[in-house]
């Protein structure tokens, strides 16, 4: 969220909270773009007037970056009453505008349905795109810079497992639940294995992974921003 006005996001921060979403808060446009380039979140919240930049001017600029970044939805927030600065952000790449003041309800059921817009767009294709890794789920087929790599079924469901909660971490034992493979015991380090092949298929240098990270004493996290 990028919003100067610190007792509206405190409000915002709190109650999207309380719904099971995770808010990082910036009051300038220089900071914000920075978070987002830190740790490229699902959506932006963007305030139209900021002290140090125009919110048109910020959705041009992230519009502007590099993928996947360039991609992520964007809701303006604006107290003016002129349309024509809603107009303006949504033909600069803004997928949605909320008036000031809004009710908090109206906001989360707009988050909602703008995060939803993605998912319906894949399930159409059937394709999750991280980069240069792309994952055709109706063909089963991964390749990166659209070459294949060759992955048993077992190292594609883990593989998908990933990329759906891609930027969470995942324990061993979610990640085996989640694939339904093979029944193993409590501790059975096996999943480290497919993990490993994995990584020889997918990663540039196996040995120092962009995709699936370790984490340790807690398991695997799929990046959702895996190339510059």
């Amino acid at each position: 969220m990028i919003e100067d006005d610190e007792r509206l996001a405190g409000m915002v921060v709190t109650y999207l909270g309380q719904n099971g979403y995770a808010v990082a808060h910036a009051t300038t446009a220089a900071a914000g773009l920075a978070e987002l380039q830190a740790s490229a979140p699902a959506l932006v919240l963007l305030d139209l007037m900021l002290p140090d930049a125009d919110g048109l001017e910020v959705c041009r600029r992230i519009r502007a970056l590099g993928a996947p970044l360039a991609s992520v939805p964007i809701v303006m927030l604006t107290a003016k009453g002129d349309p024509f600065d809603r107009v303006v952000g949504l033909e600069l790449g803004a997928d949605d505008y909320l008036p000031k003041p809004f009710e908090p309800r109206e906001l989360l059921a707009r988050l909602r349905a703008v995060l939803r817009r993605p998912q319906l767009a894949e399930a159409e294709t059937g394709v999750r795109q991280f980069g240069r890794l792309a994952i055709d789920s109706g063909a089963r087929k991964v390749t990166v810079d659209g070459q294949p790599r060759s992955l048993t079924a077992y190292q594609f469901d883990l593989l998908q497992a990933l990329a759906e909660r891609a930027g969470r971490v995942l324990s061993r034992e979610h990640l085996i639940d989640a694939v339904k493979g093979e029944s193993l015991e409590p501790f059975d380090r096996s999943i480290d294995v497919h993990i490993g092949r994995l990584r020889q298929a997918i990663e540039d240098d196996p040995r120092q992974p962009k995709r699936i990270i370790t984490v340790r004493g807690a398991g695997y996290v799929f990046a959702k921003v895996q190339d510059a």
